[in-house]
């Protein structure tokens, strides 16, 4: 899996293909990407950037308290100027952001009326 690289900004630039899976490296969070982000950017927990899901490295350190909203098994987060979606694939503590942003819980979408 490709490790994230220093965008020379204090983020770093990750490959966030479908299907990708990350870990948080503060709490027991993990993610599956769902829907690619259409700039390149960094995704956090837990105030935090994430990992392959393949590194070594377990949960340490402190969840930031701006970002300890959770992180639920089954629900898709999205945040919407960057179309990024992913999947919570195990629970964890801290919340997500892409660059910065908060990522919300993705709506359920209506079904059509069966008059």
């Amino acid at each position: 899996m490709a490790k994230p690289e220093d965008n020379g900004k204090g983020r770093r630039t990750m490959d966030l293909k479908p299907g990708s899976r990350w870990k948080s490296a503060v709490c027991d969070a993990q993610l599956v990407v769902v829907r690619p982000p259409k700039t390149a950017g960094e995704l956090r927990c837990g105030g935090a950037a994430v990992l392959p899901i393949d590194h070594a490295a377990t949960p340490t350190g402190e969840i930031s308290a701006d970002f300890a909203g959770g992180v639920a098994i089954g629900k898709r987060y999205v945040d919407e100027d960057s179309g990024l979606e992913v999947l919570g694939a195990k629970a964890g503590q801290g919340s997500l952001a892409f660059n910065d942003n908060a990522m919300t819980i993705k709506g359920a979408k209506p079904l059509p009326a069966s008059d």
